[in-house]
């Protein structure tokens, strides 16, 4: 099959876009790619003099190709600085610090990494042991974001940055509207007591052109699905929303649209928000990481 020409230059493309209609080269793919995470970045002011900017480093090829973007966006400025965090959940076969400290050794920046083990006194698998499988992405999702959010506070973060890309954007709001959360939808992206604010600059960008970024630019990174996720409710909505936006290609945009123009609109049931006096991390209504925790590590069945 002959090699289709870029739209803008006439050199072979590496990448169609259904959405634009366009064809890319390498030169103008990245071009397009990093214009959309830098507008992201200055429409939402996510980035100012005097950051440190903690990356949520997994390993994967959505925080591998964030860090690469953000060492190369930040790497001559000395009033930000970054660090890049990764969290062992204790899932045997699949979380490995390794990747993930090497990409950031190789992109000179410093990297930290935790574990469930030495925070909760428990990992994933224990919990899995314990509970069956079905629950297991919840307890994961809530335990990472808590450590997450106390590590980066240690480590005089500012701002944390996540690799969520335009699917994932999408596919919450459209999990929010399939759950009914009215509270979710609406609620502020404001900052509240105690977190540490989140930046996603990948949040206009598809998922298959973060992992080309990836691919062009970063070696080593992770390529497998935790042995779990096909528990969570994204893994069906990702499938549902696949197959939808291969006919409809906006959709994704749409639905990020949607959920930035609810954020903060109408009028929904409020509840307390504050600090635990147990771990001293923010919540909504419950500590659910305490009330998690305490489930986990009282359950002698």
């Amino acid at each position: 099959m002959p090699e289709l020409p870029c739209s803008k230059c006439r050199r072979p493309a590496i990448i169609f876009q259904r959405y634009s209609g366009l064809h890319l080269c390498r030169t103008h793919f990245v071009a397009d790619f990093e214009s959309k995470a830098k507008r992201a970045i200055r429409q939402h002011r996510w980035i100012t003099p005097g950051d440190r900017i903690g990356v949520a480093m997994s390993g994967g090829k959505d925080s591998s190709a964030l860090l690469h973007f953000l060492a190369k966006l930040l790497g001559k400025r000395l009033d930000v600085s970054l660090v890049a965090f990764t969290i062992d959940e204790g899932i045997g076969g699949y979380r490995d610090c390794a990747p993930a400290r090497r990409i950031a050794e190789d992109l000179g920046v410093e990297h930290i990494s935790a574990s469930f083990a030495e925070h909760f006194g428990i990992t994933v698998d224990e919990i899995v042991r314990k509970k069956g499988d079905r629950l297991s992405c919840s307890f994961c999702g809530v335990l990472r974001r808590q450590l997450l959010n106390r590590i980066a506070k240690q480590q005089g973060v500012t701002r944390l940055a996540l690799g969520f890309n335009l699917d994932d954007e999408a596919q919450s709001v459209l999990m929010n509207v399939l759950r009914g959360d009215a509270e979710r939808l609406l609620r502020p992206a404001g900052v509240a007591e105690g977190l540490v604010p989140r930046i996603k600059p990948f949040m206009y960008v598809p998922e298959r052109e973060v992992a080309l970024y990836a691919l062009l630019h970063v070696e080593g990174f992770e390529i497998g699905r935790c042995p779990y996720s096909y528990n969570a409710l994204r893994a069906d909505v990702r499938n549902i929303l696949n197959d939808y936006a291969w006919r409809h290609p906006a959709t994704r945009y749409s639905l990020v649209n949607l959920g930035e123009r609810l954020s903060g609109r109408g009028v929904v049931e409020t509840f307390a928000a504050g600090i635990c006096d147990t771990c001293g991390e923010p919540f909504i209504r419950e500590c659910r990481s305490c009330r998690m925790l305490s489930e986990v590590l009282h359950d002698h069945c």
